[in-house]
């Protein structure tokens, strides 16, 4: 299959064109026919005027591409080597939600052939895709799993918003059902991973690999982010005790802040449910979660409780927020924890204003029911908050934040993006986590 693949006699086939799909449809497509797929129509004729919704590839790569994108999942029968990349989120009672990994799988098995080799990169928790993911193609193609057609599973290691580690720049755990599935898969992905590939002995290994990786990073900022609020009841700042710690060669460089998005936020709530679904209470990991989760929610009630310090009425008091997307210099905004900050504050009826130039506004208003302000500087503000470290926001000047306060300065600057010490010379209360 591989020789076939590199000669371009048979195709790639992507489903899912989000934050993850493209850049690997891209990326496969410098040495492979690759075939896009998505369900949203709307999305693939961005795409294929070179309108790149993720900002991950940028419109040059886009158009260059040759991909061929569609809608229609009768294209995908052209593919023979097939990567499913669609989200993994939770539902409101925070467990997996596999509708759209069952649906990609329904689609895959629709449109596979003998020999077909289905790639997973989805988070999911150990089993998925070879307990149900691949019933599910079997199900829907007639064709016998492991005899007709082949699974393996690749996580996704995507960081978005970072340009230096780039998909082709990060290590890619591959892993096949059989020797034969691992052999094909790892020379597919070898071509385009710069970084290289690390083969994992199952498919389970490479799923359980890349659960405890976010899960890991969960638990160790929910540490830090709980030492910062006994640090703020000290009166001590947060900052500069883990500059003092991190002298030390062997202390872990985390920092405190909100915990959002599609991977971290979400991926430890897959690996809790497969351990209690075991009969294993997970506390640590549960924990950390609720720590994390609960951090908008904490800095809101810091906001009041700092104006009312100040004597600010708080009922139709203004309250200006910069940034909305889950992480800096993204323009993502999903499951971005920004929102709890602002749904706090609504609670106590402040008015809450919200400017952010990497975010789409179309999208903010559609998944928040938020407009986005451009033009802040024509009213008065009883709080400022800097809840998002985008680059473009380390150029604001304190003298101008002040210019657009009511009364004394309240400054929120959740995660550090500008000078305390010069701040505090100003007269600005400031707060940090």
């Amino acid at each position: 299959m591989f020789q076939d693949l590199i000669n371009r006699n048979k195709s790639i086939g992507i489903i899912g064109l989000g934050y993850v799909g493209l850049p690997l449809a891209v990326l496969f497509s410098k040495k492979f026919d690759v075939i896009g797929f998505d369900i949203d129509d709307e999305k693939i004729q961005e795409y294929r005027q070179g309108k790149d919704l993720t900002g991950e590839v940028g419109y040059e790569n886009l158009k260059k591409s040759n991909i061929h994108f569609t809608s229609d999942p009768e294209e995908l029968k052209k593919a023979s080597f097939f990567v499913i990349a669609v989200p993994t989120p939770i539902t409101p009672k925070k467990l997996p939600d596999f509708k759209f990994i069952d649906s990609a799988s329904e689609v895959a098995g629709k449109c596979i052939s003998k020999g077909d080799i289905i790639v997973y990169e989805s988070t999911v928790y150990p089993g998925v895709t070879e307990e149900r993911c691949g019933p599910i193609i079997e199900k829907t193609s007639g064709l016998k799993y492991g005899e007709d057609f082949k699974l393996g599973y690749s996580p996704e290691r995507i960081n978005p918003g970072d340009k230096v580690h780039t998909l082709e720049n990060i290590v890619k755990i591959v892993s096949g059902m059989d020797e034969e599935s691992l052999e094909i898969i790892s020379a597919v992905y070898g071509e385009v991973i710069d970084a290289g590939i690390y083969p994992a002995s199952s498919i389970k290994v490479a799923e359980a690999a890349k659960v405890i990786e976010n899960s890991q990073r969960d638990i160790n900022i929910a540490f830090i982010n709980e030492i910062s609020m006994i640090f703020h009841k000290l009166g001590i700042d947060t900052t500069e005790v883990l500059e003092a710690a991190g002298t030390k060669w062997n202390f872990l460089d985390f920092k405190p802040g909100l915990v959002g998005g599609h991977c971290i936020g979400v991926d430890p709530y897959y690996f809790i449910y497969k351990a209690e679904e075991l009969g294993y209470n997970s506390q640590l990991i549960s924990t950390g979660r609720l720590i994390n989760d609960n951090m908008g929610e904490y800095i809101g009630h810091e906001i009041i409780k700092k104006m009312n310090h100040w004597d600010k009425k708080i009922k139709d008091s203004n309250v200006l927020v910069f940034g909305i997307t889950f992480k800096e210099n993204s323009k993502d905004i999903r499951n971005t924890k920004v929102i709890d900050i602002i749904n706090t504050l609504k609670e106590y009826e402040v008015n809450v204003f919200l400017n952010d130039p990497n975010a789409n506004k179309e999208d903010v208003l559609r998944e928040y029911d938020i407009e986005l302000t451009e033009d802040y500087t024509n009213r008065k503000y009883d709080s400022i908050v800097i809840a998002v470290n985008h680059d473009i926001f380390k150029d604001l000047k304190l003298e101008d934040l002040i210019s657009i306060s009511n009364g004394k300065t309240i400054l929120f600057d959740i995660k550090g993006a500008l000078d305390k010490d010069e701040a505090l010379k100003l007269g600005i209360d400031y707060w940090r986590l």
